[in-house]
């Protein structure tokens, strides 16, 4: 009786020396079945597109191969046969000889984190073939493109390497490229200098590609040729004041640096004196112009407004100014250059209003004064300022006067007259046109009454009646009198008896003045009524 041992189902093993083969070589493949003997082999390929299909290359345990693919094999013995299970598969790669290599576009010796970059995988030769491509990155990531341009986002240093294989073959490619490496950095800040009115932007570290933007204030819009004089690509020459920043942008879509930090040109300042809100024609004003830097006499001025360069390259920053005409008025600006440089820049703008001749206005709160009180009268100039004024009066007996009574803009008067001022300001001082008289009149406290004579309680229409104005007091003065009707006419008397011709019913009143002064009198006395009737018919 013979015992054998009686083992599981054998399983054959497939191994190769190396599974990348160059084109035209081969490489052994080797077959076996665990420790045993009297085993026969098959083999198989297949590839990602084919099925499996047997080889027929005898039945050896090692065959040589050429063609890239994926293996496997498994032993029978016996008769009838029996099979071992299949081995493992063995994926043969077919390398090709075209040297790859990788290639980067923008060509930039420094990339910065953000940045897109194209990298494109170049094959030599092997132009008939449609490729496709592999890329393994520096983090050993392995990604497939159809295309040879690959656009990646810049993240990290590294090794960029590729390689090619067939469209229709994807178990033949070319050996890996030589590496690409990728210096990868920190968005960069962009920095900012100055000298004069010239900005410079650059970029730390120096790399090239760069175009730059800047910006004033805190507007986002970047400064263009049309409102800045951009001397390069990297500077500008600015006359306006402002806080300035700048940074760097290059690619497409473009990558920015970060802003640098701010720039502060201070803006040359136009001040004028005296600082009066309206101008009248023939008034002087002064300019000043402060450019904020360096010396007064480091610059040379110029002043101007949109019609009218008044100076220009001057050494003095102060502008005098004769305002003949109302086309004065306007913006004004200065500039400022400096000498032995193209360093200019300009001030904020001046709004400057030029209005006709001035006229003085004269009020009062009232015209007629108490004899011993004193009127408030006030002189004024539209709404301006720096005005001193002179007073006049005069009566309808007398010229026109000065009144010494200062400068001021209001006096207070106890006299009667007629009344004007005018306003001045300014050196040499400009006038304005007088003002419209007023007349004030003075008020004596003498009583003032009216009698009748015939004193008849009634009068007819046509009767002859005599009126009388009593001054009570005052004896010494040589009055004369008025008269104030129903009508409310006025009527003058040098006498204090008015007759008159009774016609309608009404009050009669009067006031008296002395004959040598017209603008003092008496209030009006309280009134007289007479009652008129129609005229009297006698019957027989």
């Amino acid at each position: 009786l013979c015992l054998s041992n009686i083992a599981d189902r054998a399983r054959a093993t497939l191994t190769a020396a190396t599974t990348t083969v160059s084109v035209g070589d081969r490489v052994t493949l080797i077959c076996s079945v665990e420790k045993s003997a009297g085993w026969k082999y098959e083999w198989f390929r297949r590839t990602s597109h084919t099925s499996e299909d047997t080889i027929n290359d005898g039945l050896n345990g090692n065959i040589r191969v050429s063609q890239g693919g994926i293996y496997r094999c498994r032993g029978f013995r016996g008769e009838p046969a029996v099979y071992s299970d299949p081995s493992d598969e063995v994926t043969i790669q077919i390398t090709f000889s075209n040297k790859v290599s990788v290639t980067q576009k923008p060509s930039w010796s420094q990339i910065f984190r953000g940045e897109r970059i194209t990298l494109t995988c170049e094959v030599q030769g092997g132009e008939g073939v449609q490729w496709e491509y592999e890329w393994r990155t520096p983090q050993s990531q392995t990604f497939r493109t159809k295309q040879k341009d690959w656009t990646i986002t810049a993240s990290i240093s590294g090794d960029y390497s590729c390689k090619s294989r067939p469209t229709d073959d994807s178990y033949s490619a070319t050996k890996w490229s030589e590496a690409l490496r990728l210096s990868v950095l920190d968005t960069p800040k962009a920095q900012i200098s100055r000298i004069g009115g010239t900005l410079t932007c650059s970029v730390n570290p120096s790399s090239s590609g760069w175009s730059y933007y800047f910006y004033r204030e805190k507007n986002q819009e970047v400064l263009t040729v049309q409102n800045t004089d951009f001397h390069s690509n990297r500077d500008i020459r600015v006359s306006q004041g402002g806080v300035y920043r700048c940074r760097g942008g290059r690619g497409e879509p473009v990558y920015y640096t970060e802003f640098s930090d701010p720039v502060t040109i201070v803006d040359a300042v136009l001040t004028f004196e005296p600082k009066w809100s309206t101008f009248f024609i023939g008034e002087y004003l002064t300019f000043k112009c402060d450019m904020k830097e360096g010396r007064t006499d480091d610059w040379k001025y110029t002043l101007k407004k949109s019609d009218w360069t008044p100076y220009s390259d001057v050494t003095q920053q102060d502008f005098k100014i004769n305002l003949l005409d109302k086309s004065h008025s306007g913006d004004y600006q200065c500039c400022g250059l400096r000498k032995g440089s193209y360093y200019k820049k300009c001030s904020n703008r001046v709004s400057i209003r030029v209005s006709d001749r001035a006229r003085a206005t004269l009020t009062a709160a009232t015209t007629t004064v108490s004899v011993g009180d004193k009127e408030t009268l006030i002189c004024s100039v539209e709404k301006s300022a720096g005005w001193k004024y002179e007073w006049f009066r005069r009566t309808s007996h007398t010229s026109e006067d000065t009144i010494n009574d200062g400068l001021n803009g209001n006096i207070r008067v106890s006299q009667g007259g007629i009344y004007r001022c005018r306003g001045f300001r300014g050196e040499p001082a400009v006038y304005s046109d007088k003002s419209d008289e007023v007349t004030i009149q003075i008020t004596f406290s003498n009583k003032v009454s009216v009698t009748q004579k015939p004193s008849w309680s009634q009068i007819f229409r046509g009767e002859r009646i005599t009126l009388t104005c009593e001054v009570q007091g005052g004896e010494g003065v040589q009055w004369e009198y008025e008269w104030r009707t129903p009508q409310s006419q006025t009527f003058r008397t040098k006498q204090k008896d008015w007759t008159i011709t009774a016609s309608i019913s009404g009050d009669y009143s009067c006031k008296s003045r002395p004959t040598d002064d017209s603008y003092s009198a008496t209030k009006w006395s309280k009134a007289l009524r007479l009652s008129v009737l129609g005229k009297l018919i006698f019957c027989f």
